[in-house]
Protein backbone atom coordinates (compact mmCIF):
# COMPACT_ATOMS: atom_id res chain seq x y z
CA UNK A 1 0.00 0.00 0.00
CA UNK A 2 1.75 3.22 -1.47
CA UNK A 3 -0.26 5.79 -0.34
CA UNK A 4 0.33 8.92 2.32
CA UNK A 5 -0.05 7.56 5.30
CA UNK A 6 0.47 3.56 5.46
CA UNK A 7 -1.10 3.67 9.09
CA UNK A 8 -4.08 5.61 8.58
CA UNK A 9 -4.93 3.00 5.21
CA UNK A 10 -4.29 0.03 7.79
CA UNK A 11 -6.65 1.60 10.21
CA UNK A 12 -9.41 2.57 7.62
CA UNK A 13 -9.21 -0.60 5.37
CA UNK A 14 -7.62 -3.47 7.15
CA UNK A 15 -8.11 -2.99 10.97
CA UNK A 16 -12.39 -4.40 10.23
CA UNK A 17 -10.72 -7.70 8.84
CA UNK A 18 -8.61 -7.66 11.89
CA UNK A 19 -5.79 -7.74 9.17
CA UNK A 20 -4.00 -4.38 10.53
CA UNK A 21 -1.49 -5.73 13.64
CA UNK A 22 -0.33 -8.30 11.02
CA UNK A 23 0.58 -5.84 8.82
CA UNK A 24 1.74 -3.22 10.89
CA UNK A 25 3.94 -5.98 12.97
CA UNK A 26 5.62 -6.67 9.74
CA UNK A 27 6.63 -3.08 8.73
CA UNK A 28 7.85 -2.79 12.51
CA UNK A 29 9.95 -6.06 11.88
CA UNK A 30 11.05 -4.55 8.82
CA UNK A 31 12.11 -1.32 10.40
CA UNK A 32 14.53 -2.70 12.97
CA UNK A 33 16.55 -4.55 10.25
CA UNK A 34 20.19 -3.86 10.91
CA UNK A 35 23.55 -4.71 10.46
CA UNK A 36 25.81 -4.97 6.95
CA UNK A 37 25.19 -7.91 3.90
CA UNK A 38 28.07 -9.52 3.34
CA UNK A 39 29.44 -9.17 -0.01
CA UNK A 40 32.63 -10.92 -0.59
CA UNK A 41 35.55 -12.19 2.02
CA UNK A 42 36.22 -9.11 4.01
CA UNK A 43 33.49 -6.73 2.42
CA UNK A 44 30.23 -5.60 4.33
CA UNK A 45 27.77 -3.01 2.81
CA UNK A 46 24.94 -0.94 5.40
CA UNK A 47 21.84 -2.88 5.20
CA UNK A 48 20.58 1.00 4.52
CA UNK A 49 21.88 0.84 1.19
CA UNK A 50 20.84 -2.40 -0.01
CA UNK A 51 17.37 -3.01 -1.87
CA UNK A 52 14.67 -4.41 0.50
CA UNK A 53 12.34 -6.96 -0.24
CA UNK A 54 8.78 -7.23 1.11
CA UNK A 55 5.93 -9.88 0.25
CA UNK A 56 2.76 -8.93 0.06
CA UNK A 57 0.25 -12.06 0.23
CA UNK A 58 -3.49 -12.04 -0.57
CA UNK A 59 -6.15 -14.79 0.12
CA UNK A 60 -9.23 -13.87 -1.36
CA UNK A 61 -12.71 -14.77 -0.49
CA UNK A 62 -13.91 -17.78 -2.35
CA UNK A 63 -14.70 -16.50 -5.80
CA UNK A 64 -13.13 -13.60 -5.79
CA UNK A 65 -9.90 -14.24 -6.56
CA UNK A 66 -10.43 -12.64 -9.81
CA UNK A 67 -12.15 -9.92 -8.96
CA UNK A 68 -9.31 -8.92 -6.65
CA UNK A 69 -6.85 -9.73 -9.71
CA UNK A 70 -9.06 -6.80 -11.97
CA UNK A 71 -9.36 -4.53 -8.77
CA UNK A 72 -5.15 -4.71 -8.38
CA UNK A 73 -4.03 -4.25 -11.87
CA UNK A 74 -6.40 -1.78 -12.34
CA UNK A 75 -5.61 0.64 -9.18
CA UNK A 76 -3.00 -0.53 -7.48
CA UNK A 77 -0.24 -1.40 -10.34
CA UNK A 78 -0.45 1.89 -11.91
CA UNK A 79 0.36 3.16 -8.80
CA UNK A 80 3.18 0.82 -8.11
CA UNK A 81 4.38 1.24 -11.34
CA UNK A 82 5.02 5.34 -10.78
CA UNK A 83 6.80 4.18 -8.21
CA UNK A 84 8.97 2.68 -10.36
CA UNK A 85 9.65 5.94 -12.37
CA UNK A 86 9.86 7.72 -9.30
CA UNK A 87 13.10 5.33 -8.55
CA UNK A 88 11.49 4.20 -4.91
CA UNK A 89 10.73 0.40 -6.15
CA UNK A 90 12.99 -1.44 -8.32
CA UNK A 91 10.70 -4.40 -9.22
CA UNK A 92 7.46 -5.76 -8.68
CA UNK A 93 6.16 -8.87 -9.67
CA UNK A 94 3.02 -11.46 -8.92
CA UNK A 95 3.14 -14.72 -8.59
CA UNK A 96 0.23 -17.60 -7.70
CA UNK A 97 0.14 -21.06 -7.13
CA UNK A 98 0.04 -23.49 -9.60
CA UNK A 99 -2.44 -25.75 -7.22
CA UNK A 100 -4.02 -25.96 -4.20
CA UNK A 101 -2.86 -25.73 -0.71
CA UNK A 102 -4.72 -26.73 2.73
CA UNK A 103 -7.16 -23.61 3.56
CA UNK A 104 -5.19 -22.36 6.24
CA UNK A 105 -1.82 -22.24 4.54
CA UNK A 106 -4.41 -21.06 1.41
CA UNK A 107 -2.89 -17.94 -0.67
CA UNK A 108 -4.51 -16.65 -3.88
CA UNK A 109 -1.83 -14.07 -4.80
CA UNK A 110 1.78 -12.87 -3.82
CA UNK A 111 2.91 -9.57 -4.44
CA UNK A 112 6.88 -9.14 -4.47
CA UNK A 113 8.19 -5.43 -3.95
CA UNK A 114 11.79 -4.58 -4.09
CA UNK A 115 12.55 -1.08 -3.03
CA UNK A 116 14.78 0.83 -3.64
CA UNK A 117 16.30 0.68 0.69
CA UNK A 118 14.78 -0.51 4.13
CA UNK A 119 14.52 3.46 4.73
CA UNK A 120 12.32 3.60 1.67
CA UNK A 121 9.92 0.62 1.93
CA UNK A 122 9.21 2.62 5.74
CA UNK A 123 8.78 5.90 4.62
CA UNK A 124 5.54 7.83 4.74
CA UNK A 125 6.04 8.98 1.20
CA UNK A 126 3.10 11.50 -0.12
CA UNK A 127 1.65 10.09 -3.17
CA UNK A 128 -1.62 11.59 -3.06
CA UNK A 129 -0.87 14.23 -5.79
CA UNK A 130 0.36 11.19 -7.86
CA UNK A 131 -2.63 8.74 -7.01
CA UNK A 132 -5.43 11.96 -7.81
CA UNK A 133 -3.43 12.70 -11.50
CA UNK A 134 -3.77 8.95 -12.19
CA UNK A 135 -7.18 8.27 -10.81
CA UNK A 136 -9.29 11.55 -11.32
CA UNK A 137 -12.55 10.01 -10.42
CA UNK A 138 -11.82 9.71 -6.44
CA UNK A 139 -14.94 8.37 -5.23
CA UNK A 140 -14.61 5.53 -7.71
CA UNK A 141 -10.97 5.01 -7.08
CA UNK A 142 -11.49 4.96 -3.30
CA UNK A 143 -14.91 2.49 -3.46
CA UNK A 144 -13.13 -0.08 -5.92
CA UNK A 145 -10.23 0.21 -3.56
CA UNK A 146 -12.25 -0.17 -0.59
CA UNK A 147 -13.91 -3.36 -2.67
CA UNK A 148 -10.25 -4.63 -3.39
CA UNK A 149 -9.83 -4.86 0.99
CA UNK A 150 -13.51 -6.43 1.49
CA UNK A 151 -12.91 -9.20 -0.55
CA UNK A 152 -10.21 -10.50 1.50
CA UNK A 153 -10.37 -13.20 4.18
CA UNK A 154 -6.67 -12.28 4.77
CA UNK A 155 -3.47 -10.21 3.70
CA UNK A 156 0.03 -10.10 5.01
CA UNK A 157 3.11 -8.22 4.76
CA UNK A 158 6.06 -9.81 5.13
CA UNK A 159 9.89 -8.28 4.86
CA UNK A 160 12.04 -11.31 3.74
CA UNK A 161 15.88 -11.38 3.21
CA UNK A 162 18.36 -13.38 1.19
CA UNK A 163 20.46 -16.22 2.89
CA UNK A 164 23.64 -17.00 1.78
CA UNK A 165 24.03 -20.19 1.65
CA UNK A 166 27.50 -20.43 1.13
CA UNK A 167 28.45 -18.90 4.70
CA UNK A 168 28.62 -20.71 7.43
Amino acid sequence: MLVKNRRLLLRTLLLPTGIAAAALLAVAAGMAVKGGTRLSEGQTTSAAAQPYVIEYYYKAKWGHADEFLALFKKNHLPVLRKEIEQGRILRVSMTAPRYHATEEGRWDYRVTIVFKNAATANDDSDNSAMIKQLYPDQDTFKKEEQRRFEILEAHSDVPVKEVDLDVR
